[in-house]
């Protein structure tokens, strides 16, 4: 059936956004559309809603079952819960993905261009790389599918590509996760499906997949494979590679999805053209073709309810629907395939009308020839077409045959293997079943759904089974026979959830009050589902608790009642109350105290029910339940009997008012609560209010109390008010150190509060309050107090220790208090230099006591002192007084001239310009004012020249702003000053020079010049002088540079090197005037000393090729001048040039080595290895460096002057050998680094070169000498190579000592395929010293896989040095499995030795197995091995039984026995004997059969007496009829036990047991059956027995039947004894009853019986309320009311009377045995 469910386009998807990679459909619930600016999700579940989010991304694909989105933009990989609207996961993928899928509900799989991975949705962990793409599927491959099986085992990768002559090749990689393996697989499409197959109990894991060889012509086929099957199960299920049948013109048409439906195991392959293919899966038979469409199908899913495939095709959005039309299906195979054996399977695989006809005739033809199997088997697979009981008459009506199975039981056999029996069969099958009593089978087919359940099939399988026929009436719907099930199984508790589930209707009533009295307990049971049935309660609570008091049931009517009331309905107040009162005034306070504790009612009287506590003395609960002020304090009276944690608890009920009065009230009954009280106002302080609680514990006078709550409190308390009582409290109680702590370190209290109360106060210790004033700044006011009360030491305390920097303001405070001068001194000394100096000389200034600190300021200088505050008081002082401030001021180093100079300034300007000019530049303003207001222009023209500062010259020569023009007297006279004498005065060229400079910046030129020719060209005393030469040359360059080749030229005596790097400066650039003055003094006549010279030719060819860059022009200077700095600077050059070869020749000829570093870099680059040799040897005369020496190897190792290489090496040298051996050997100059190897004695190295130059012996040398891991392992893997096998062995050995190699050289030896060598190779290794486990491992791994016979002799020998878990794998993997079970007991792992002894016959041993079954851990391993032992090994069963017998459930063994069969029984009977001790009801049943079967009544009667744990009813069914007497007796034995009087008499009457029957009727205690035995003997006339039952049940019988019957029967001889004993009997009563009606004498009844109720055990109250299984009371509670349940109990309340009969007899007395006469 093919149809378009839906179109995209026309839900408004744009055609390019239907293709592969932007369109998905995960399953038949959404389908997802990538659009350029949106997300489209179309909710296939919901009538093709279109939603659509603005997101932007490259791909989206949802999850099959749940609303997650996953989002890929690049290589970001997103996953959002739509539902929750929370992304789950991020992730950023290593490369772009190509394909992606969810493979299940909880995994994403990502497929990129090399690899595949798996990210789990269920974890937080990253994507996990599952395995790597095959070449087949390389980056030229679109990837179009990819696939999980369902078992999770093998993934199966899928992709196309262009093929050769315009074909699209199709390649498959298959992945099996189990063993991460790959294969590859040729063909386009494929996919996983689970099949069941007839005659197999596991299911089929199968890949279907298309196949076709790329360029071949042969048609492409249809592939079946089954995946992963155990071979021990059998062979794998494969089907013959069925042609696909192409139509011709489709010949260049390629699949595009394969899809299985699960429902009918048909898979449908779909191709690019639009053709569908139909396939049997299992037969791989082609079933349909047709074109469905003209576009692609790009992407598809199965829809596994209905077996439909959905397909959307690309552009167009056509979501197409195909499914198997069931109804056409076998008549479109018959009529149009003819393939009559193909529709008989899928007719009777997929039950499908259209082959009635066929199946008919097959079953006929099979009948006819007496093939009984094959007929069931065609009914079987014919669907319900031939399932008819005139089907089931037909296999009847056939005779058996001797031997043989009836042919019925075949049938039934035949249709329980292929699928579930009808109503008819189900009840045909089970007659023969239950007649053999084998109710194992009936149990297992019903387990396993093969027989229809029908109310005649349970009342089948009622006499044998009552839980397996309740199963069949819970099937079959049978309400009514499914409660008497119940009922007579006494689950009580289920039959109301059962009514209810199934709307039954019952009568409860009646059932409930018939239980009371026979079984309380069933009917507390019933009555707890009654009130907890769904849709409410099916009976009257308050009447069910009033039937069970009736019964003086009251545990039984508290349990019931808490059931009952558990939901605490308001309208159950007074059941509440009841429940709690009958509990507290019965004498069982705990169980309403457990009751109350739980919290599970709260709608009882809470005022009554305190009251009952209040009076059982149970205080708390009493407290809990009042609510008035008076009761609640009248309770606490008691509460030194309370929890002290209840008490505190218990505040948080009561309102702050109650709270208030109950502390109160509390507080004032005694210390005893006063612990209790501290905790509740801590705990409440926050609700009461900490003014309230103060005022309970002040108002108490509990000070102690009082400082215990607040100091709880204060830490965290933001109150002023509690910190400054607990400061208040804590002065009271002399805890001084809690107030000095809280005053130092809270920030909270009011400081003048707590200073006014500290003052107020006076403490001895004034700690506190000096802690307040300190951080409050009430330090006036604490000096004040500390002097006041005589207190000094306490200041001098503070300000030494407390606060040193306070020191000032105590200081002024003691100047305005009078205080001694020496007692202020002695204070100041004390603190040192940890008195802010400025601020008290502030103080002292203010009140004209400077002075006074002089002593105070000379002892901190003299300790070092270098504050500035301490030398500008110290210089007020001496310039006040005149002490030498000349002398102060040009001196000291500390003092501060801002602060100094103006003090100066009044008193003396000199003073004040030698204090400003001390400012080193910070006080030039202040100088400058001061030089022009007293004219002091000569100190200032000298101050300006020696202070070379421009910013400063600008200031004094530039014009205000404004007046350039105007002349300035005061300028003009500092100029004149220093032309006229700064100037020419000044010897130090830098002063004349900045001054040069400072009035070329104030543009004066032309004076300057001027004055510098007039004195250094005009023949002054200063024309020789250099400085002066150097400003006029300097002058000239700034201010007029074409006059300074002039002045070079005439002038001789200047700096030249100075002047030429300012003519070289960036900001004038005369090159050429710079090379003039070098050339001129690198003559003798201009610089004598030959060394200057040559610096000055050095800087010369510096100037030529640093900044003219004319390397020619110095080539041709160096030559001239022909020294060796020269060439050297010339070669610098020529080298940052990038001219080498020069460069060397010009560093040669200086015979300068010192750019070695760089020559060999850019002889190395420019491989000049031959030039480079010279300079190095030449280098190495003068220089010992690692590099020469180094580079000098590698310069003879590249010209390959190996001789004088190895003569170098040999020799002395500093070269770093090892390095440029490696350089060497990294190059492939492996001669030259085994030379220089050798030479440092590299043996690992040396042994790699020996290897690159084949020489293997001498490298296994080597590696001796070396004798490290990595080096043995190189040489041993290199030998091998060569195929040297002694050599690799010998390095072999030396490797594997190293356990983390060891696998190195497995993998290596195998990959080349020398077994035998490594076998031998760790035959070796096991016999050294050193040998780990991992040799001992690896070689019994060897063995498993090639020398298999050795293995056993080596886990035994070498046991204790394998690796046991890896040395079993491997045995396993060669099935050598008593290797296994060897190693697996020494490890001690049992339960794998068992299970390999099960599971692989030939490793099996008797002794070993039973050795190991008693120490295995999984009890599960003993029933299997029970089943194995009985079908492989029986004669050994009952030895092993006999070991299991402490460790096993027997009655599961009998149900193993019972399924094996009836000789497994038989076999099993000594064991049976053996276990019986357990009484276990199914062993006791089995034994009976055998017995029975055995025809052993002794055996069975012992059994019977002995062991009581067995269906009685049933087995006396059975013995009933059975055709010995005994066995009859035992029947009626039986019937006896279970109190089946009538049936055990009918059956001894019957075989005229009268004795038996005579037991039994007395033992019934019944009148009735008692006269009937009666009247049975005297009909019968036997009268002995008559009398003999007269005399038996005398205790039972009715004087006047006895009488009677004697009388009518004439057995007055027999009758005799039985009427004197009645009258002896009545004599006896009559007096007992005398004394029994005297008047009582007076006794506390009521006490008696609380005393009685009170002992009972209620059951405890450990966690949970436990009120059922407990005794019930024998009598009515003491001062309960019962009017609230109606009406009186019967008998006046009370049970009758210990012996107090119905009828006024008597019980018998002590010594009247059962039938026996009374003593005479």
């Amino acid at each position: 059936q093919f149809s378009e469910a839906l179109n995209l386009q026309q839900l408004g998807v744009p055609e390019t956004s239907i293709k592969h990679g932007l369109t998905s459909m995960e399953s038949d619930r959404w389908i997802i559309c990538v659009e350029p600016t949106q997300v489209t999700m179309v909710d296939l579940q919901n009538g093709a809603q279109v939603t659509r989010r603005p997101i932007q991304a490259e791909a989206a694909v949802m999850n099959p079952t749940q609303n997650i989105l996953a989002l890929r933009s690049g290589t970001t990989v997103q996953i959002f819960n739509l539902d929750a609207k929370a992304k789950v996961k991020a992730h950023q993928m290593p490369e772009p993905l190509v394909f992606w899928k969810w493979t299940s509900t909880s995994n994403l799989a990502l497929v990129t261009a090399t690899a595949v991975y798996h990210w789990k949705l269920d974890d937080a962990n990253p994507p996990v790389k599952m395995f790597d793409r095959l070449d087949k599927l390389g980056p030229n491959t679109q990837i179009i599918n990819y696939r999980v099986s369902p078992d999770g085992k093998w993934c199966l990768l899928g992709g196309i590509s262009a093929g050769a002559g315009g074909t699209v090749d199709g390649n498959m990689q298959l992945y099996s996760m189990e063993k991460k393996v790959s294969q590859h697989l040729t063909g386009h499409a494929a996919a996983f499906a689970t099949i069941k197959l007839p005659g197999r109990d596991d299911p089929a894991h199968v890949l279907c997949f298309q196949g076709k060889t790329a360029g071949s012509a042969e048609p492409p086929k249809f592939f079946v494979r089954e995946i992963g099957r155990d071979p021990a199960k059998g062979p794998p299920f494969g089907i013959t590679p069925a042609s696909i049948p192409i139509p011709p013109d489709a010949v260049s048409d390629f699949p595009v999805s394969l899809v299985v439906d699960p429902k009918n195991d048909i898979a449908l392959l779909l191709t690019k053209m639009g053709y569908v293919y139909m396939f049997d899966i299992h037969s791989g038979k082609t079933i349909y073709r047709a074109r469905v469409t003209q576009d692609t199908v790009f992407v598809t899913c199965a829809q596994a309810s209905t077996g439909a495939i959905f397909g959307i095709t690309v552009r167009r959005g056509g979501v197409l629907r195909m499914q198997l039309n069931g109804q056409t299906l076998i008549p479109y195979i018959l009529n149009t395939l003819r393939d009559n054996d193909l529709a008989i399977k899928l007719a009777g695989r997929l039950n499908l009308p259209g082959a009635e006809s066929l199946f008919a005739a097959e079953f006929e033809r099979h009948m006819s020839t007496g093939n009984i199997a094959e007929a069931a088997r065609i009914v079987a697979s014919s669907g319900t077409a031939l399932r008819t009981p005139a089907t089931m008459s037909r296999f009847q009506q056939i005779p058996a045959q001797p031997g043989q199975v009836p042919p019925l039981l075949q049938y039934f056999s035949v249709l329980l293997e292929t699928g579930r029996l009808n109503e008819q069969e189900s009840i045909e099958v089970a007659k023969p079943v239950l007649q053999q009593s084998r109710l194992p089978l009936m149990e297992k087919w019903l387990k396993d759904d093969k027989l229809q359940a029908s109310e005649a099939l349970g009342d089948l399988i009622m006499p044998h089974d009552v839980g397996m026929a309740l199963s069949v009436y819970l099937r079959a719907e049978c309400h009514a026979k499914a409660i008497q099930c119940f009922v007579q199984r006494g689950e009580y508790d289920k039959i109301v959830p059962y009514s209810t589930s199934v709307g039954f209707k019952m009568d409860y009533s009646s059932m409930l009050n018939q239980l009371l009295f026979n079984n309380p307990q069933g009917a507390l049971d019933l009555a707890k589902g009654l009130v907890n049935a769904e849709g409410g309660t099916l009976i009257d609570i308050q009447a069910t608790a009033e039937a069970f008091l009736s019964s003086n049931r009251v545990q039984e009517t508290t349990a019931f009642l808490l059931e009952a009331l558990k939901e605490n309905k308001s309208e159950h107040a007074y059941l509440q109350t009841k429940l709690l009162e009958i509990n507290l005034i019965g004498g069982a306070p705990q169980v309403a105290d457990a009751i109350m504790q739980q919290g599970i009612l709260t709608h009882y009287d809470r005022p009554h029910i305190g009251k009952l506590c209040e009076r059982a003395g149970m205080w708390q609960r009493a407290a809990e339940h009042y609510t008035e002020i008076n009761d609640i304090k009248r309770v606490f009276k008691n509460s030194h009997q309370m929890n002290p944690e209840f008490v505190v608890s218990y505040f948080s009920k009561l309102n702050r008012e109650q709270s208030i009065m109950l502390l109160k009230d509390m507080i004032s009954r005694g210390p005893q609560n006063m612990q209790v009280c501290v905790e509740v106002a801590k705990k409440y302080h926050d609700e009461l209010g900490s003014e309230d609680l103060v005022g309970v514990f002040e108002g108490a006078r509990a000070t102690e109390g009082l400082y215990y709550y607040l100091g709880a409190i204060v830490n965290s308390s933001e109150d002023p008010f509690v910190h400054f009582k607990y400061i208040q409290s804590s002065c009271m109680l002399g805890q001084f150190k809690e107030a000095e702590r809280v005053c130092r370190d809270s920030n909270i209290y009011v400081p003048e509060e707590v200073k006014n109360y500290l003052k107020s106060s006076k403490l001895p210790d004034p700690r506190p309050l000096i802690h307040v004033c300190d951080r409050y700044d009430y330090v006036d006011e604490l000096t004040e107090y500390l002097y006041l009360n005589s207190l000094l030491q306490y200041i001098e305390v503070y300000v030494t220790k407390v606060s040193p920097t306070k020191t000032p303001m105590v200081v002024g405070k003691l100047f305005d208090l009078g205080a001694n001068e020496d007692f202020v001194k002695r204070i100041l000394m004390a603190v040192g230099t940890a008195c802010p100096v400025e601020e008290l000389v502030e103080i002292a200034e203010t009140r004209n006591r400077l002075r006074l600190l002089q002593p105070w300021l000379e002892a901190n200088v003299a300790t070092g002192s270098t504050e500035p505050s301490t030398h500008n008081a110290l210089g007020k002082i001496y310039i006040t007084l005149n002490r030498d401030p000349k002398s102060f001021l040009l001196n000291n180093m500390f003092y501060d001239p801002k602060v100094l100079g103006p003090y100066c300034e009044s008193l003396d300007p000199q003073l004040a310009f030698i204090a400003y000019k001390k400012g080193a530049g910070e006080c030039d303003e202040q100088l400058i004012k001061v030089s022009h207001e007293h004219g002091l222009y000569r100190d200032l023209a000298k101050y300006m020249v020696e202070r070379q500062d421009l910013e400063l010259w600008a200031k004094v020569l530039t014009p205000e702003e404004g007046k350039e023009n105007e002349e300035d007297p005061q300028r003009r006279q500092l100029i004149d000053q220093v032309v006229e004498w700064a100037l020419p005065e000044s010897t130090n060229a830098d002063e004349v020079s900045c001054t040069v400079k400072a009035f070329m910046a104030a543009d004066l030129p032309s004076e300057l010049i001027n004055l510098l020719e007039r004195i250094v060209l005009q023949g002054s005393d200063f024309s020789d002088n250099k400085n002066l030469q150097n400003l006029l040359i300097l002058t000239s360059i700034r201010a007029d540079s074409t006059r300074t080749a002039g002045y070079i030229d005439q002038l001789d005596n200047f700096d030249a090197k100075d002047i030429a790097l300012i003519c070289l400066s960036e900001s004038h650039m005369l090159f050429e005037e710079a090379f003039s003055i070098y050339v001129k003094f690198a003559k003798p006549e201009q610089t004598p000393d030959k060394d200057e010279q040559i610096e000055m030719m050095v800087l010369a060819i510096g100037v030529l090729v640093d900044h003219m860059k004319d390397l020619d022009r110095a080539k041709t200077y160096a030559s001239q001048c022909d020294e060796k700095p020269v060439w050297s600077k010339l070669g610098k050059a020529q080298l940052e040039n990038k001219f080498p070869a020069e460069a060397i020749e010009s560093f040669i000829n200086a015979e300068d080595p010192s750019e070695y570093v760089q020559v060999c870099a850019e002889a190395n680059e420019g491989e000049i290895w031959a030039a480079l040799i010279p300079f190095l040897k030449m280098a190495r005369k003068s220089m010992q460096e690692n590099l020469i020496d180094t580079e000098l190897i590698y310069a003879y190792a590249k010209t390959s002057n190996l001789t004088e290489m190895e003569k170098f090496v040999s020799g002395p040298n500093v070269a770093n050998i090892q390095t440029i051996g490696d350089r060497c050997f990294s190059e492939g100059l492996y001669q030259a680094a085994k030379i220089l190897f050798i030479g440092i004695n590299n043996n690992s190295k040396l042994a790699l070169c020996h290897i690159h130059l084949e020489e293997y012996r001498d490298a296994v040398d080597a590696a001796k000498k070396a004798n490290n891991v990595s080096t043995w392992k190189q040489v041993c893997f290199a030998c091998l190579r060569a195929e040297e096998f002694r050599l690799a062995a010998t390095c072999g050995l030396e490797v594997i000592k190293y356990p983390d190699h060891v696998d190195d050289v497995v993998v290596y030896y195998s990959d080349l395929g020398h077994f035998g060598h490594l076998i031998s190779l760790f035959e070796q290794g096991i016999g050294l010293d050193d040998a780990h486990v991992g040799i001992f491992t690896e070689l019994g791994i060897l063995y498993t896989k090639h020398m298999p016979e050795k293995v056993m002799d080596h886990c035994k020998v070498f046991f204790s040095k394998l690796n046991v878990s890896k040395v079993v794998r491997a045995c396993e993997r060669a099935r050598l499995f008593k290797p296994s079970v060897y190693l697996y007991m020494q490890d001690k792992q049992h339960d794998n030795a068992v299970r390999t002894m099960m599971e692989y016959a030939p490793c099996w041993n008797h002794d070993l197995f039973l050795d190991s079954i008693t120490k295995v851990r999984n009890a599960e391993l003993m029933y299997k091995a029970v089943s194995h032992y009985l079908t492989l090994h029986p004669m050994f069963f009952t030895r092993l039984m006999e070991v299991l017998e402490a460790g096993i459930d027997h009655g599961r063994v009998v149900n193993i026995l019972k399924r094996t069969g009836d000789w497994a029984l038989q076999l099993a009977l000594p064991y049976l004997k053996i276990v019986q001790k357990f009484d276990v009801s199914i062993i006791n049943e089995t034994l009976h059969d055998l017995y029975i079967e055995d025809e052993d009544y002794e055996a069975l009667r012992n059994s019977i007496e002995k062991f009581k744990n067995f269906n009685m009813i049933a087995l006396a069914s059975t013995l009933s009829s059975h055709e010995l007497l005994e066995f009859r007796r035992i029947s009626a034995y039986v019937y006896r036990c279970n109190k089946k009087w009538s049936q055990s008499i009918e059956l001894s009457k019957n075989d005229r047991m009268w004795k038996d029957s005579i037991d039994t009727a007395n033992e019934s205690e019944d009148t009735e059956i008692i006269e009937g035995i009666l009247r049975f003997f005297c009909e019968t006339s036997e009268k002995e027995c008559f009398s003999a039952a007269l005399y038996t049940c005398f205790e039972h019988i009715s004087p006047d039947v006895a009488i009677e019957l004697g009388w009518m029967n004439g057995y007055y001889n027999f009758t005799m004894p039985y009427i004197i004993q009645t009258f002896r009997r009545t004599h006896q009563r009559l007096k007992e009853l005398e004394v029994r009606t005297a008047p009582p004498a007076e006794d506390n009844v009521e006490n008696d019986v609380a005393a009685s109720y009170t002992n009972n055990n209620l059951g405890g109250f450990g966690g949970v309320l436990m009120l059922e299984n407990q005794p019930s009371m024998g009598g009515p509670m003491p001062g309960v009311d019962m009017s609230g349940f109606g009406g009186m109990m019967p008998n006046g309340g009370g049970m009758p009377q210990m012996g107090q009969m119905d009828g006024g007899m008597m019980m018998p007395q002590m010594g009247q045995m059962d039938g026996g006469l009374p003593q005479m």
